[in-house]
């Protein structure tokens, strides 16, 4: 059951969101603010309340567009703290999903909200929130479940990193190669080999970054390298070649 704060500058839009977020059985309670500073103070409260208190609050549906301080401005803000809230965005603008992205946003939601499409936010801030949960015998930090946002027919959705076997540079963008398709993002190769290094990204030649994870196979044939993935076969450069088999050699032990 999540605990729920709306952002939205626009009274209606407010109230209607507030409607469908109360109308969600995943949803104990749900409350608004109109403006950021009034919903920074409210996050501050629950932040100071802890995770169990009766002040706290799991998720924030923030607006982008509001007077003063924006919905990106609030959730830079919420990045300095050690336990926020999960962030959806709900915005009637489609341009700032890579900003989400790098905020950690858990989904971004187009306005006019629909029903479905909300519920869909709920499901994936229930998801991120299990995961980020600490079991009986958890060590070490919380796992959580990485997505990056993708523009898909003028829609906006968000791809698993884990569900991406490779990324292939296109210029300033990267085409990102999943089991059921391919989606191309304005992210530099090399921005996505710094951030999901951690999650076993390895660069093996200047276009292609791959899941080390999902390399079936690596050949060594007259001097040259490649490796398949499904059924794509990518060239090692010579670079990188040896890193790549010592990496493969470490994970094969174990």
């Amino acid at each position: 059951m999540l605990r729920a704060l709306a952002v939205d500058d626009e009274k209606p839009a407010l109230e209607e969101l507030l409607y469908l977020l109360r109308a969600d059985p995943r949803i104990l309670s749900a409350e608004g603010a109109t403006d950021a500073t009034g919903a920074l103070r409210r996050i501050g409260r629950a932040l100071e309340a802890g995770p169990a208190g009766e002040d706290a609050i799991d998720v924030v549906f923030l607006d982008i567009h509001m007077a003063g301080l924006t919905g990106l401005d609030v959730a830079r803000l919420l990045t300095g703290f050690a336990r926020p809230p999960h962030l959806v965005f709900v915005t009637a603008h489609e341009g700032f999903a890579v900003q989400a992205f790098d905020l950690k946003a858990v989904d971004y939601v187009l306005k006019p909200v629909r029903r479905e499409r909300l519920a869909e936010a709920v499901r994936r801030v229930c998801e991120s929130a299990a995961a980020a949960r600490p079991g009986p015998e958890a060590a070490g930090p919380p796992a959580t479940a990485e997505q990056i946002a993708v523009e898909l027919g003028g829609v906006t959705r968000f791809v698993p990193v884990d569900d991406i076997a490779y990324a292939e540079a296109q210029g300033d963008y990267a085409r990102l190669h999943t089991d059921t398709g391919s989606h191309l993002v304005r992210i530099p190769l090399t921005t996505l080999e710094e951030r999901w290094a951690a999650r076993g990204f390895v660069r093996i030649h200047r276009r292609h970054l791959v899941a080390l994870a999902r390399i079936d196979e690596l050949r060594v044939d007259a001097g040259s390298t490649t490796v398949r993935i499904g059924s794509a076969e990518l060239s090692v450069s010579r670079r990188h070649a040896r890193e790549l088999r010592d990496l493969l050699m470490r994970r094969a032990r174990g």
